[in-house]
């Protein structure tokens, strides 16, 4: 194995993943991952794909670079890439992954806001008279 590279998003978030053999390295955007994303909840979401396969982290080095959306969406981006990288080493992971829901990109993205209303949907106070 000379190098997996994978690509995962979630809403405005982009993020390229590199799994290469290692010494178990984890890093975020030149950051360590438990640094970067800086909440559990974050970190659990991350360690997800891993703990659901059984696969220890340590002879792999993983390299991140992240990009656009906010942290919890990076995050997600991060298992969705995760799990694409995971199924490319052993396609047996392909049906556990699956079924847990983390090789499908979640679609769903801010609506925009229109032009005479507040908001994308709320509108002003409306009057009849």
């Amino acid at each position: 194995m000379e190098q997996i590279h994978t690509v995962g998003r979630r809403k405005t978030s982009v993020v390229r993943l590199f799994l290469r053999e290692g010494s178990g390295t984890f890093i975020i955007n030149g950051r360590d991952y438990k640094e970067y994303l800086q909440n559990e909840v974050l970190v659990l979401k991350v360690n997800q794909p891993f703990e659901l396969t059984g696969v220890d982290i340590s002879p792999y080095s993983i390299y991140v670079n992240a990009q656009g959306g906010g942290i919890n969406g990076q995050a997600e981006a991060i298992r969705l890439a995760i799990s694409k990288a995971l199924c490319e080493l052993n396609p047996e992971f392909r049906t556990i992954l699956k079924k847990a829901g983390f090789l499908t990109r979640d679609s769903r993205e801010v609506e925009r806001k229109k032009y005479g209303h507040k908001k994308a949907r709320k509108s002003f106070q409306f009057s009849k008279r």
